[in-house]
């Protein structure tokens, strides 16, 4: 064969290579694998969260209803916190303001078995026993919320259950999900904090702590409301900014850190 002649044909097998090689490497391109269908619900410290119980929005709803009612009986008191700065632009009626008050205090009490202690008892935090009514009073069942009258005990046993099936209640981290209505939103009390390593804090890690929790009964994209006993000695209605992305935002009177998010 001619010297010319082999030339050519070299010259048109490496034009030919590297389309060759590039359809190779198109052919067997890895493939994204698709995502487990068994994270679907997320993990809390690594550890899966069980599948989602069915849903039940008029039991949401009532939790909602149960607290808000109770803000109207304690005549709607009003606290915002913007920034570093607390208001109370409606101030309502408190604890210890005569009998009305202080027995309806005492219900709150009855639901975590301490029916001696009523609206009087000032210096007996009674924020827990207040959630754990208002989840009793809508129906909550004690296998999904464990009735406290300190928040650390019903916080530490969802966590604990967060992989069962069907749990109502899951932990959420601050950074990455935004609180919606019937959810719980969680903060530490004094100058303490729950330990946690990446926002992830343990059941053992909440043993004693000093906390406080309020239920979200509403929400736009910036603004969160949310109502919570024994707040500035009454039921009050906490307004709060959220982030860009819905997201909490720690304030000195709100160390946030933690959510439980209501599946209903």
């Amino acid at each position: 064969m001619p010297i010319q002649s082999v030339v050519l044909k070299w010259s048109r097998l490496a034009l030919l290579i590297p389309f060759c090689l590039a359809l190779a490497s198109c052919g067997t391109a890895p493939q994204t694998p698709a995502a487990d269908s068994r994270d679907k619900f997320g993990t809390w410290a690594g550890a899966r969260i069980g599948s989602a119980p069915a849903s039940n929005a008029r039991l949401k709803q009532a939790m909602i209803s149960r607290a808000t009612r109770e803000w109207e009986f304690f005549d709607r008191q009003t606290v915002v916190l913007k920034g570093s700065e607390e208001s109370i632009p409606h101030v309502g009626s408190w604890e210890d303001d005569g009998g009305r008050h202080s027995s309806r205090v005492n219900a709150y009490w009855r639901a975590v078995g301490k029916p001696r202690l009523d609206g009087m008892d000032c210096q007996q935090p009674w924020s827990a026993a207040f959630i754990s009514w208002v989840m009793q009073s809508a129906g909550v069942p004690e296998s999904q919320f464990r009735r406290s009258d300190s928040h650390w005990v019903y916080l530490a046993s969802m966590i604990d259950e967060a992989g069962y099936p069907g749990r109502w209640f899951v932990p959420r981290r601050i950074m990455d999900y935004s609180p919606q209505p019937g959810d719980l939103i969680c903060a530490s009390r004094g100058a303490s904090r729950p330990s946690s390593i990446n926002g992830y804090t343990s059941a053992r890690a909440l043993n004693g702590a000093s906390t406080h929790c309020d239920l979200v009964v509403a929400k736009t994209p910036r603004i969160l409301e949310a109502i919570g006993g024994n707040v500035r000695n009454s039921v009050s209605r906490t307004t709060l900014e959220l982030d860009g992305q819905g997201r909490l935002q720690t304030v000195p009177r709100r160390p946030w850190f933690l959510i439980m998010e209501n599946r209903l």
